[in-house]
């Protein structure tokens, strides 16, 4: 009895100091309390001093962005709240984090972002070649692969996706986003969103997302990044708003603001669509963070006369974290003193940035584990999703005459100077990609044909220049060959950030290769690797047949030459229309109707593009038969299913994209001629028939919206459009 008097005296003693410890421990450190209790908590303690350290980032490690010219920073202050990790080792990372956690006050980690836009060291397609995959999933497949790789090397948190709608090729920033169309764009950033950060994420192998570039970047004047943008109210919802709801409504831990003046605003000071939009009416907790810069280049841009007045306006609007502007950390806690801010939008600021930290897992966990790159980069799995994402993106333009597949051939002249390049099909923003680990365009070929052919190969020129001395040697190889492969096409830095062009045509000396080649008189495919459409006016009367392979990463040899051996057949479609010309620019497919239908058109070239969104050729052949719905006739809160078949007539089994769109030739506000509402790609067997469905939520998918972003169904007739196939529904009251 003694003994066990003693025992419970002991327990009770125990749990008594266990009681007292836990008492001391302030709540934030405690991961049994809510997050916003912990935040309150950390809050409180804060100077704001602390506060201001909290909403300013700084960069860490080699920065190999040309476009950054910020002076490296070498001495990380211990309360820093963010830091742009360059490296691909945990153990930098760690060292600095150990610094924050342990050399600071309050031991607040840091959190460490980076641009892994697709791919960090796996090295997927570009983004707009994605969007030409029109496969979610397999995208949200490369997304999880990237976040894993990039968390288990440091990084937890990405500025990545872009959703900018683009109309206009010359603009650089095409390759990393996808697409003319809002829904596309809203598709493959949900799903982008949704690989990136999972259901958790505290899971070591998520990151944070950050759509980018929040709003109207891709309206870029001209095509020319940085530069002005005027968009209309209208236009703002109705084209370049929906993709940001979209990835809000996947749940976007972060939003990145633009560079761009919104018709006399700056995005990065701009209070409607940064507070009044994304944290009120759309009640996104997390933060924003301004893009390289922008919050400087306020005074450029012509509405603050210094830094101080720069951050003031930008704090204001509702920017709340400074990217390698130093605005923020020079001036901020001076605003507050000054009643220039608000203490309120400070807090809320910094309960932004922490609450993300939290949810993270930054405070229980904040140091990466150790790792070596054979365990965290070039998995067999991720290179396998980076094989089928290549192929499903690769688009065939033109196959007259069955130029494409080369089954029978025994001699390939293979031409060009990105037939043997690396480097450049990288793409722009590869992140941690390495050339060497790219398969090339003739690698693959040679893994393809093995010694079923021969191949020949000759450069024939650079990719600019006046050099025309590798003709001879090019024209020689073709002469040999039964066919020749020509591969042309942009260089990695052509496209991407502050890489504007003022055509989208091809060097002429690429293009003077491709004609000398056609007087050989043997049949000519032509191979063309990039980050935007091209010109083709001059190149496509040349070819038998074309194959546009975007910039596919670290895995587009091996796709690329089975789609040529007709070992794969292609499925890719654009996401983003080809011109006839640089002239015809902006073109894009959703267009609002003309006043004059029949006139108006351009007298010295065609009206129409050479290749139109959605476009993208097979090697077999698919019937559609009629569009079958559920009825013709509903009324509000009714649904409906649209029903098409589509049978594989052709000799070869192969996946088909159909795209639903929509048409309301009658509305309040003009809208555009067809609105891309649904799709859906599926193998289909030779001789086997799918049932493709549409099921119509009119609220969802036949409304429209105004200039305030409020949505509006009228009562009246739609029709649902899937290639030359058309059914009138109409909506009663």
């Amino acid at each position: 009895m003694k003994k066990i008097l003693i025992f419970s005296l002991l327990l009770a003693s125990a749990y008594g100091v266990q009681a007292r410890e836990k008492s001391r421990t302030p709540v934030y450190r405690d991961a049994s309390r809510p997050v916003e209790e912990r935040i309150d908590d950390l809050l409180s303690r804060m100077t704001p001093e602390e506060k201001v350290m909290q909403l300013t980032q700084y960069t860490l490690g080699r920065n190999d962005n040309a476009n950054n010219m910020a002076d490296p920073v070498n001495d990380i202050p211990a309360e820093i709240g963010s830091l742009i990790y360059f490296g691909t080792s945990p153990e930098l990372r760690n060292r600095v984090q150990k610094k924050a956690v342990e050399q600071s006050r309050l031991g607040i980690p840091v959190l460490f972002g980076y641009d892994v836009i697709h791919g960090f060291r796996t090295t997927y397609p570009i983004s707009l070649a994605q969007a030409c995959s029109w496969n979610p999933e397999l995208v949200k497949k490369a997304a999880e692969v990237a976040a894993g790789e990039a968390r288990m090397a440091g990084v937890d948190w990405t500025f990545s996706p872009m959703i900018d709608v683009a109309r206009d090729p010359r603009w650089g920033r095409v390759a990393e986003g996808y697409g003319e169309d809002p829904y596309t764009n809203a598709v493959f950033g949900a799903a982008t969103v949704e690989g990136y950060q999972g259901d958790d994420l505290a899971d070591n192998r998520r990151v944070a997302a950050c759509l980018k570039h929040f709003v109207g970047y891709g309206a870029s004047e001209a095509g020319r990044d940085y530069v002005y943008t005027e968009i209309s109210r209208q236009t703002l919802w109705d084209t370049y708003m929906p993709p940001y709801e979209a990835g809000i409504k996947a749940g976007a831990a972060t939003v990145m603001s633009c560079f761009n003046d919104i018709s006399g605003t700056p995005g990065s000071a701009n209070p409607y669509i940064l507070t009044e939009v994304l944290k009120e009416r759309w009640e996104h907790d997390g933060f924003v963070v301004s893009d390289w810069g922008a919050i400087e280049q306020l005074r450029s841009q012509g509405i603050a006369a210094d830094k101080k007045e720069a951050a003031e306006k930008a704090f204001n609007a509702g920017l709340d974290m400074d990217m390698m502007n130093r605005c923020y950390d020079a001036h901020l806690a001076a605003l507050v003193r000054e009643g220039k801010v608000p203490q309120q939008r400070l807090d809320d600021a910094v309960r932004r940035v922490l609450r993300l930290k939290f949810r993270l897992g930054l405070f229980e966990k904040p140091y990466t584990p150790a790792s070596t790159e054979a365990e965290r980069f070039l998995l067999p799995a991720s290179l396998e999703i980076a094989e089928q994402l290549a192929e499903e993106s690769m688009v065939l333009l033109k196959n007259e005459q069955h130029a494409l597949p080369l089954r029978a051939v025994r001699r390939i002249a293979v031409v060009g100077p990105m037939a043997k390049s690396r480097f450049n099909l990288l793409g722009s923003w590869s992140a941690q990609g390495d050339a060497e680990d790219v398969v090339s365009i003739f690698a693959g070929l040679e893994n393809e044909y093995g010694d079923k052919a021969e191949l020949f190969y000759a450069q024939g020129c650079e990719f600019d220049g006046e050099d025309r001395s590798g003709f001879a040697e090019a024209i020689a190889a073709a002469e040999k060959a039964d066919v020749v492969v020509l591969c042309l096409g942009e260089k990695k830095t052509w496209s991407g950030e502050n890489a504007s062009r003022s055509t989208i045509a091809l060097p002429a000396v690429q293009e003077q290769l491709a004609a000398e080649l056609a007087k050989s008189g043997k049949p000519v495919v032509l191979v063309l690797s990039s980050g935007r459409p091209l010109e083709l006016r001059r190149l496509e009367p040349l070819c038998g047949a074309i194959v546009q392979m975007w910039q596919p990463g670290l895995r587009g040899g091996n796709p690329l030459a089975g789609i040529l051996s007709g070992r794969i057949n292609p499925s890719g479609k654009l996401a983003m229309t080809f011109p006839y010309s640089t002239g015809q620019i902006p073109i894009y497919y959703n267009h609002r109707q003309s006043g004059r239908t029949h006139q108006g058109k351009y007298q010295d070239i065609p009206s129409t593009p050479l290749y139109d969104f959605a476009h993208g050729l097979s090697y077999t052949t698919f019937e559609y038969g009629d569009l079958q719905p559920s009825a013709t006739t509903l009324r509000r809160g009714e649904k409906l299913t649209v029903t098409v078949s589509v049978t594989n007539t052709g000799e070869m089994d192969g996946a088909e994209t159909v795209h639903w769109f929509i048409a309301d030739p009658v509305c309040r506000i003009s809208r555009p001629v067809r609105e891309l509402k649904h799709f859906e790609k599926q193998l289909i067997r030779k001789g086997e028939t799918h049932t493709f469905r549409f099921e119509i939520d009119p609220e969802r998918d036949l409304s429209f919206t105004d200039g305030d972003g409020k949505r509006f169904l009228e009562a009246g007739d739609y029709f649902i459009l899937v290639k030359d196939k058309k059914i009138k529904l109409t909506l009663t009251e």
